[in-house]
């Protein structure tokens, strides 16, 4: 009943003026209570919508934390909706877990539901040893060729082969040089052989031993003191100041062939490019500072040997990475860090001295992480979608520039257009603040970059090569923790060039050092490029003699 038809009501009763016009107040004073406590509690409630609104966004983004920190620990290395790559230090993984775990809790009324577990890794079999390992044969036959039955002589009728890996482990040897020295009695002089050129002069270490130590330090990332106690366990005493001398030197003589490999990379017309942070000592402080290890890599879809440059810098700016490539032009696939923002800028004529390529695999990981956190139907969607880019690129593999070209015309720029206009509807029905704002956004304010690769043939569809390429270095840090020195981390940047290129190339990068190791003295500087870690190029074929 409102207030005007409790005036009326009370008309009909006939009530003396004064108790009516009291009657009228009470009730209008009441009504007007009654409004300012629905409007009071609107506030509250708009206020508690707020309250919640934000309390789930923050909700989302911690499950979406724990979900990644935990296939961080449990997972295995692939984002096909599985798991990633581990951890660098167990310690700092359990504590980010417990903490985001608890932070999860609170905001939470109840415990999480279904916790991660380490999934159980389907068994394989046993796989077969390599085909080119040697084989030492040990024949097994019976005590006796007659049967332990009847006595009647045996007849073979086939053999059971089984195969057992072993190996050996590093064997100390010394080679002795001996240089017979002949005397002329009437000339009354004195002749013998040349002392053997090497890398090192007057040194004690045969090339053998200096190869082991710097794949042992910079490929398998093994301290000195580690190479100190397995020698000693063979009572060879390599001490780790020698051991470090012998490292410092080969450097030295390597750079040139570092410095060379960096020329060969800038003249591709296509590059990747990306940085991981390394601890380096800061000397005085007793504690490290953050250096970066810059990583540059040649495309594999051009022609020409592959080729990775690793630049370790004080930092991360985009000078660094500026200096670098001071003269190059062309395509660079980077994510969206903001040092490589400035190579992509017009200068004063207009042009710029890079063309930026995005990375569909750092859009595509948005969505990955918001599926494995709460089965988002939208971010499966979009890896669905996603995945049709990923397999046309599976299917142009091996093709040519030219067909891989034509089939991304075909299929690719049309599935791109789609996903667009599919990321344009989706995001305008999707509130602000969340996990899947930020993933719409990231890949709409990345688009020019990320289609880039439809128009042509050679460039790729992400910065996964250079990735895979840091991969190692990154889970080597797990051994030696930091950087004594930016000098120290100069040279392992040098000597990891070498010996990723050489894997990049399908070599033994031990068999390609220890060869180098021991041309490198003798080799004329003219003839450097005989020394780089590429595959022999093939040999021509000699037209037949007819004459």
């Amino acid at each position: 009943m409102t207030a005007m038809d409790f005036t009326a009501h009370l008309a009909q009763r006939n009530l003396a003026p004064a108790v009516q016009s009291e009657l009228e107040q009470t009730v209008q004073t009441q009504i007007a209570a009654l409004q300012e406590q629905a409007k009071r509690d609107a506030e509250r409630m708009k206020a508690k919508d707020a309250e919640i609104h934000a309390k789930d966004i923050k909700i989302q983004a911690l499950v979406l934390e724990l979900a990644h920190l935990r296939r961080m620990r449990y997972g295995a290395k692939s984002e096909a909706l599985a798991q990633v790559q581990q951890d660098l230090f167990e310690d700092s993984r359990a504590e980010d877990l417990a903490a985001v775990q608890a932070e999860l809790d609170q905001a939470t009324a109840e415990p999480p539901a279904d916790p991660a577990v380490k999934p159980k890794r389907p068994r394989a079999g046993r796989q077969p040893l390599p085909a080119h390992l040697p084989r030492i044969e040990h024949l097994h036959e019976p005590d006796s060729c007659q049967c332990g039955q009847c006595g009647k002589d045996l007849v073979k009728i086939g053999e059971d082969i089984t195969e057992q890996l072993d190996v050996e482990p590093a064997k100390f040897f010394v080679h002795r040089h001996i240089r017979p020295q002949y005397a002329c009695k009437a000339c009354e002089t004195i002749t013998a052989a040349p002392i053997p050129p090497a890398v090192i002069d007057g040194g004690m270490a045969a090339v053998g031993l200096l190869s082991w130590v710097l794949i042992s330090k910079f490929l398998d990332h093994l301290p000195l003191y580690r190479l100190e106690q397995i020698a000693a366990r063979d009572q060879v005493i390599l001490s780790r100041s020698t051991l470090a001398d012998w490292v410092g030197r080969l450097g030295v003589a390597l750079q040139p062939l570092a410095d060379r490999l960096a020329e060969h990379l800038k003249q591709r017309s296509t590059l990747h490019a990306d940085e991981t942070p390394v601890p380096q000592l800061d000397p005085g402080s007793g504690k490290t500072k953050k250096a970066y290890l810059w990583t540059y890599r040649s495309n594999d879809l051009e022609p020409g040997p592959p080729i990775v440059v690793f630049d370790y810098q004080p930092g991360r700016s985009g000078e660094h990475v500026k200096n670098f490539l001071d003269g190059w032009h062309g395509h660079l696939m980077v994510d969206d860090y903001g040092g490589y923002k400035h190579l992509f800028a017009p200068n004063r004529e207009g042009a710029s001295p890079c063309t930026e390529g995005g990375c569909m695999a750092h859009a595509r990981r948005n969505f990955f992480d918001l599926h494995q956190a709460n089965q988002s139907p939208m971010a499966h969607e979009a890896l669905q979608r996603m995945g049709r880019l990923y397999e046309i690129e599976r299917q142009a593999k091996d093709f040519s520039i030219e067909e891989r070209q034509r089939l991304r015309q075909e299929r690719a720029v049309p599935e791109l257009e789609t996903l667009h206009q599919w990321l344009i509807q989706t995001r305008a029905q999707t509130a602000n603040g969340g996990s899947s704002a930020k993933a719409l956004d990231y890949t709409l304010k990345r688009w020019p970059a990320l289609i880039r690769y439809a128009e042509t043939g050679h460039l790729p569809l992400d910065n996964n090569a250079i990735e895979q390429t840091i991969r190692p270095i990154a889970l080597g840090k797990k051994n030696w923790l930091f950087a004594g020195s930016e000098r120290a981390g100069k040279r392992a940047a040098a000597i990891q060039t070498l010996l990723g290129t050489a894997k990049l190339n399908g070599l033994d990068p031990a068999a390609w050092l220890r060869d180098t190791l021991e041309k490198l003295p003798t080799h004329p500087n003219s003839r450097i490029d005989e020394l780089l870690p590429f595959p022999p190029a093939p040999i021509e074929q000699q037209p037949e003699n007819l004459g």
